[in-house]
């Protein structure tokens, strides 16, 4: 495994070592301990999937404290551009993002701790994306940030008439409207 550190602390990108021959493709998709000893202690507890067509765009959600969550994301049918931002008021990227490529072909994945808002994109046709958390969803501690928040500034890749949102998505606060959380 391939760990690359990206601009904001915290944030990483993994690239499993995936071994082909004539059968197909093999590799390991986590290891707790590789994991533990190369990007952080972090005990997972639950995983989640979803599917989705072109254009459907699911965040930015984040989950407050105590029930605040770390995410491993990876797709594995399709192509996503994954997003995360900064929520973390102390910290010298706030309100950045980082976005990366995730593909059926390139097999990374994506480590989002906590204090993050995480959101991803479809490009592709169709997209399964799965995710480990590390801790339990709460919904009376879930939270959100506008996707086109132009304080961020994310370019999501996709024309802005593509984008299909949750009723919930759209109604989501600006960065700016958030009080301190983490």
């Amino acid at each position: 495994m391939n760990v690359i550190k990206t601009k904001i602390e915290g944030l990483v990108i993994i690239e499993p070592k995936v071994f082909f021959d004539g059968r197909g493709y093999f590799f390991e998709s986590f290891s707790q301990q590789r994991f533990n000893e190369l990007v952080a202690p972090v005990t997972f507890v639950q995983d989640n999937e979803s599917k989705s067509s072109y254009g459907v765009l699911r965040g930015l959600h984040f989950q407050k404290p105590p029930f605040a969550q770390s995410k491993l994301v990876r797709v594995v049918k399709g192509m996503v551009l994954d997003v995360a931002v900064d929520l973390r008021r102390n910290s010298p990227t706030f309100g950045q993002y980082e976005a990366v490529l995730l593909t059926e072909e390139n097999k990374r994945q994506f480590f989002v701790p906590r204090g993050f808002a995480h959101g991803f994109a479809v490009l592709s046709e169709e997209a399964i994306f799965q995710y480990k958390c590390d801790n339990y969803y709460a919904p009376q501690s879930e939270g959100s940030v506008l996707w086109n928040d132009p304080a961020i500034g994310i370019d999501w890749q996709l024309p802005a008439e593509s984008v299909l949102l949750s009723d919930k998505d759209k109604k989501s606060p600006l960065l700016s409207e958030l009080e301190a959380i983490f």
